[in-house]
């Protein structure tokens, strides 16, 4: 509605072109690109970005549930411990590494766009407030890949935790190459999704009662909107969100060196 070029990166091409012709059906006008992308391996992502540069097109926002001129891209939660096809866990795979190397691959055109276009670029990334219940170390560098001690709600929160923490970092950086990007995080909210679909019996009281306690999806979405389209937000970054508010985050989100350390560890993954 808004007018803006949405490229989808889809795991399943059925499934999004069902969302695809039905926001089509919605707004018949909206202009929508879909393309092939699974974030648990990374030479899926790199052909995804390799696709992505033969559209010839801008990039202003990039969501990262992930990224675009708008692109959305999806994450898992509390699955049995298993490895990516690239040999790392999959939780850590999925939410964390496969967007950092999707932004890293995606970023210079960002910033050329956000100077041709006189418009700030703006990456959205989507965390969760689970964040706050990573391992012990929060990020375990040494054990990512070892399923003795793995606990997939620990796992998750700690994926969660690389979001913000790259998220922060990434921010800073950008503010020092004094790049027309920002960069913030968020927390959607708890969401009537079927994220919990390795969780059977969590995902049976949602699917029939979820209504009641948890937000829709549209709801859902109200706060990524918001960080990406609003002008309320326009020279706002490293900030994180929850329902549409600046929320203060806990101290071990904001340790720097923590993520300077993540930040390495995840270009040599």
């Amino acid at each position: 509605m808004r007018g803006v070029h949405v490229v989808m990166g889809v795991r399943n091409s059925s499934a999004g072109a069902r969302v695809r012709d039905e926001i089509v059906r919605q707004v018949p006008d909206a202009k929508i690109d879909m393309l092939d992308l699974d974030l648990s391996s990374m030479s899926s992502v790199r052909r995804f970005a390799e696709n992505f540069s033969a559209l010839n097109l801008p990039l202003n926002i990039l969501i990262s549930n992930t990224v675009g001129n708008i692109e959305i891209f999806g994450g898992i939660a509390f699955v049995p411990f298993k490895l990516s096809e690239d040999g790392t866990e999959l939780h850590f795979t999925t939410n964390h590494l496969g967007h950092f190397l999707l932004t890293d691959l995606l970023l210079e055109k960002m910033k050329v766009t956000a100077i041709e276009s006189g418009i700030e670029g703006r990456v959205v990334i989507v965390a969760s407030d689970s964040y706050r219940h990573p391992y012990r170390e929060g990020i375990r560098f040494d054990k990512i890949n070892d399923e003795s001690g793995y606990n997939k709600i620990l796992a998750y929160g700690q994926s969660k935790l690389a979001n913000i923490l790259h998220s922060n970092l990434l921010s800073s950086n950008l503010k020092e190459q004094d790049a027309k990007v920002t960069v913030n995080s968020l927390h959607p909210g708890a969401v009537a999704t079927n994220i919990m679909r390795h969780w059977n019996f969590v995902n049976g009281i949602l699917s029939t009662l979820g209504k009641y306690f948890v937000k829709g999806v549209e709801q859902g979405a109200a706060t990524v909107c918001y960080v990406a389209l609003h002008p309320q937000v326009a020279g706002v970054t490293g900030k994180y969100f929850v329902d549409c508010n600046v929320t203060e985050l806990k101290s071990h989100a904001l340790d720097m060196d923590l993520a300077k350390r993540l930040w390495d560890f995840s270009f040599l993954s």
